[in-house]
């Protein structure tokens, strides 16, 4: 298994921010995190990035078990992209190392040399992602829709065998988000791709491809698995704690989601 939860806890002050989670995430899946705000979204997100331990129950994370493994080993094989993570990256970095430095897991050059294939893979991956006339920009003079695609590169710059997409489209307007998408439906259809987990509020922004789904409500799993049987109205609302419809259309390389307020709602 890529992940492997098993009654994953985290408390805080008291508070449960993850409740007892069992999770599993496998080879070649795509995974979407759905829930509220304080679902307990982002502390999953930080577990399986290695930059957490919970509180009480296992985590395994490409076959290493947290707390008994060297996390910055494994950290190299593990791509991330999240609003965390650019905050941390130097604004005066240009694009090009913020990429490059990927490779490596670190946030920022030093006196290391990078190799011509560095170099060649970084500006093909900013290419993909539609960032490639932003390499020699610095990172701080960026728009938000322009370090969600920088992120995006940096995190497949070590070739990880997981992809972690912390609310990749967030901030972004309608253009930018469904450009984003698109090219994340791509990443989610490539068979070559990493298992991928991305999490969001918003079920417009699942990409097509994505084969699961886990929904969060106040730390605990309301629901998991194949996203056909995990996904529906009845479980959307579990999740958000109001009555909503769900909708969804076939796309190139999948299906696409949007919701609203049931229509018999009370106001």
């Amino acid at each position: 298994m890529v992940i492997e939860f098993a009654g994953v806890t985290v408390l805080r002050a008291g508070k449960h921010i993850l409740d007892d989670v069992n999770w599993s995430v496998g080879e070649g899946e795509r995974w979407v995190v759905l829930g509220p705000n304080g679902a307990g979204k982002t502390t999953l997100l930080a577990i399986a990035a290695t930059l957490m331990h919970p509180t009480s129950g296992v985590a395994a994370i490409l076959d290493d078990l947290l707390g008994l493994t060297d996390v910055f080993e494994l950290r190299p094989r593990i791509g991330v992209a999240s609003s965390a993570l650019a905050q941390a990256l130097p604004d005066d970095e240009l694009v090009l190392d913020v990429v490059r430095t990927g490779a490596y897991a670190m946030l920022g050059t030093w006196h290391e040399e990078y190799a011509e294939l560095d170099t060649t893979r970084a500006l093909a991956l900013l290419e993909a992602w539609g960032a490639a006339p932003l390499a020699t920009r610095s990172f701080g003079t960026l728009s938000e829709g322009e370090r969600k695609r920088v992120q995006l590169a940096r995190a497949q710059m070590a070739d990880p065998e997981l992809l972690l997409l912390d609310e990749p489209a967030a901030g972004l307007d309608l253009g930018g988000r469904e450009d984003l998408v698109n090219r994340l439906g791509y990443l989610a259809n490539d068979p070559s791709s990493p298992a991928l987990v991305l999490v969001t509020h918003h079920v417009e922004e699942i990409p097509a491809g994505v084969t699961h789904a886990l929904l969060l409500r106040d730390g605990r799993v309301v629901s998991a698995g194949p996203i056909a049987q995990a996904l529906s109205s009845e479980q959307l609302s579990l999740a958000f704690g109001l009555p909503l419809q769900l909708f969804s259309r076939e796309a190139e390389g999948g299906r696409r989601y949007w919701a609203q307020l049931a229509s018999n709602a009370s106001p």
